[in-house]
């Protein structure tokens, strides 16, 4: 199983807009690890979890849109910043098909840490906004890192096919 974590993408501030939709830098990065998730790294999900705020749900959307997951983009429980990443660490070790979190931090790099060590507070990942961890388990073994990418790392090359 294949489990992908996305921090939303950029936000317009509470002042600017306290719904926070994406910036159009946020719109156009989450595009870009976008393409690159379908074209070259093959991600294939069946559904795009997100956290209902509107920063989560924006890149959901954005992500669904070349990822094509077969059951949509589904608001779930339990993806805020400050919630429990134990919730989530016990629903995945039930889950056998491809799924992707989109969410916030510290609570993305909370699980990503209680899924690699057993606690969320031994490890972390320079997660960015936009950015995609790739965490995978194979049958009972324990989960590994396999592949993160951002924004920044893809570079210029695709920003013609965003």
């Amino acid at each position: 199983m294949k489990l992908y974590l996305v921090q939303h993408g950029e936000a317009k501030t509470k002042e600017e807009n306290p719904d926070r939709p994406l910036t159009d830098a946020g719109k156009n990065a989450s595009k870009k690890t976008a393409c690159f998730s379908a074209e070259q790294a093959q991600v294939s999900v069946k559904a795009i979890l997100h956290s209902g705020k509107t920063r989560a749900r924006d890149t959901a959307e954005i992500m669904a849109s070349y990822l094509c997951p077969v059951k949509g983009m589904i608001e779930e429980k339990d993806l805020l910043p400050n919630d429990d990443p134990q919730e989530w660490a016990s629903r995945l070790s039930e889950e056998k098909e491809d799924i992707m979190l989109v969410g916030h931090l510290p609570h993305l790099s909370k699980l990503a840490s209680l899924l690699l060590t057993g606690s969320d507070g031994k490890f972390s990942i320079g997660f960015k906004n936009s950015g995609i961890v790739c965490l995978q388990r194979e049958d009972n073994n324990p989960w590994a890192l396999s592949w993160l990418v951002t924004p920044e790392i893809l570079g210029e090359e695709y920003l013609f096919k965003t």
